[in-house]
């Protein structure tokens, strides 16, 4: 069976708390197996009967909407994908190397324009480039200062989760390979 990741969206902040073991529980009660978490911001490994990444985010997001009450949107990538991201992301430029880099994963590639609006990110303190189903931010500025936000990516008819490159880089080197 082939093996996914999934990204969980927005879970344990505030009052959406998703412990990881129910997580993993309602997902192999949902069919889904060799379940396996990563901290607590919503990364899963798993593996499916499904063919496509779509048909795997739609069967989590409807397990694990119904198990905790609350929407659970979810993004989903085959392990390989990750070690790709990294390497992408590696050889872009980082015009703040003291700075954090994230990477927003995407549900499906943004259209020409939304590219070009994120590619050209005016703020201060922050540089973004899209790669492929992934919007990559460098920023000079602390994340809770930054302009370019989940919701602010979502304008652009897409769903979006972000985290920071050390935990890509973590679960590449963990899951990916």
């Amino acid at each position: 069976m082939p093996a996914y990741v999934a990204f969980l969206r927005a879970v344990n902040v505030g009052r959406r708390q998703t412990p990881m073991a129910r997580v993993r529980s309602a997902l192999e009660a949902g069919g889904f197996s060799g379940v396996q978490t990563y901290i607590q911001t919503g990364n899963v490994l798993l593996t499916s009967t499904a063919r496509t990444e779509a048909t795997v985010a739609a069967r989590v997001r409807e397990v694990l909407s119904g198990e905790f009450g609350f929407d659970v949107p979810t993004v989903v990538r085959r392990p390989g994908e990750l070690v790709d991201l990294v390497t992408a992301v590696d050889a872009l430029p980082n015009p703040f190397p003291e700075g954090r880099t994230y990477a927003a994963f995407l549900d499906q590639e943004p259209s020409a324009a939304a590219t070009a609006t994120l590619n050209d990110w005016p703020a201060p303190g922050e540089w973004v480039r899209v790669v492929g189903r992934h919007v990559v931010m460098r920023l000079g500025v602390p994340a809770s200062e930054a302009t370019l936000t989940n919701a602010r990516i979502e304008r652009h008819g897409v769903v979006s989760t972000t985290r920071d490159l050390t935990v890509v880089r973590a679960l590449a080197t963990r899951w990916g390979g």
